[in-house]
């Protein structure tokens, strides 16, 4: 056999083994398990059980499992207890200056539904003001990443505020007894905040800074399982752009999962945005300023490159 028929040869039966492989890791998947938090895309997928009906004819199960916040569901992910979720921008982030087993599946931009609240009746009036007080926050979340940029735009430094490091279910009755000044938060939480305890908006994220959420997946789940990571993206669009146009309908099936009142999700369904789509160059460089911003304030032990634990599909 020639040189050149036998390299054929060679790559051709390299290949025809990658695909039998793959086609076995795929034919011994049967659950998927999927992060969820009280808001966003995957809330309405699992009310809707679109991911079960696309799934029950390839013989997989979708578990669902909910988390409070996005760093515990990033913790899940790297020990391998979870396959998929939604997170805003700052826990994949964390997760990975930690060596975390993730990568970005697909980007969704956050428009509105997060930001500072204060007390309706609180002296403080502008960010300024912020000096000095408590401001409660879940550590590593978007929020944080809210707080930080806010300083920043105001001229204020991490160290003028004193942080209280709390998830939304404690920063929520602390918010309203007093024991936090201000509370920076995302929707349904922010909602509450602000319909149920007296909040008043003191800064609204989508003035302060551009955002974006995202869909992140198990690396190693990633690398066996592409083609069900695509078709789960695929789901998960077309569960987007159906609420995109449907927000009264949303706004049910979040309250219906997450038990909090309809009132409180109408509001956060009608500022959401819903869009699912690639991780672009833009939404990179979005995220390593994000990163990057963290590893100066000494908030991250080493520095990240976004683009490394982004997803290529072609590729596994």
């Amino acid at each position: 056999m020639k040189r050149r028929e036998f390299l054929k040869f060679s790559l051709a039966t390299a290949a025809a083994a990658a695909l039998s492989q793959q086609a076995s890791a795929q034919a011994s998947l049967k659950e998927i398990r999927i992060g969820y938090q009280k808001n966003g895309v995957l809330v309405i997928a699992r009310q809707q059980a679109t991911l079960e009906e696309h799934f029950a004819p390839q013989g997989i199960v979708v578990k669902w499992l909910e988390f409070s916040s996005g760093p515990p569901m990033m913790e899940a992910m790297n020990v391998g207890s979870l396959d998929y979720g939604a997170v805003g921008d700052s826990p994949p982030i964390f997760a990975q200056s930690a060596g975390a087993a993730i990568v970005y599946a697909a980007g969704q931009p956050i428009t509105n539904g997060q930001g500072i609240l204060v007390q309706g009746n609180s002296p403080i009036r502008t960010i300024a003001d912020l000096k000095g007080k408590r401001v409660g926050f879940t550590k590593g979340s978007s929020a944080h990443n809210v707080i930080v940029q806010t300083l920043e735009k105001a001229g204020l430094s991490y160290a003028d505020i004193t942080p209280v490091y709390l998830t939304p279910p404690d920063a929520g009755p602390a918010f309203a007894n007093g024991s936090i000044d201000a509370w920076s938060i995302w929707d349904p939480y922010f909602a509450i905040g602000e319909t149920k305890q007296n909040g008043r908006i003191l800064v609204d994220a989508s003035e302060v800074t551009k955002t974006n959420s995202f869909y992140i997946a198990n690396r190693d789940f990633a690398k066996s399982h592409g083609p069900v990571l695509q078709q789960i993206i695929d789901v998960t669009s077309s569960t987007a752009k159906w609420a995109e146009s449907h927000r009264d309908e949303v706004a049910k099936s979040l309250s219906a999962i997450t038990g909090i009142p309809l009132d409180i999700q109408t509001v956060a369904a009608n500022r959401s945005s819903f869009a699912v789509g690639p991780i672009t160059d833009d939404i990179v460089a979005t995220q390593q300023g994000v990163a990057d911003r963290f590893f100066k304030l000494g908030l991250i032990p080493k520095p990240v490159v976004v683009r490394d634990a982004v997803w290529k599909p072609a590729q596994t």
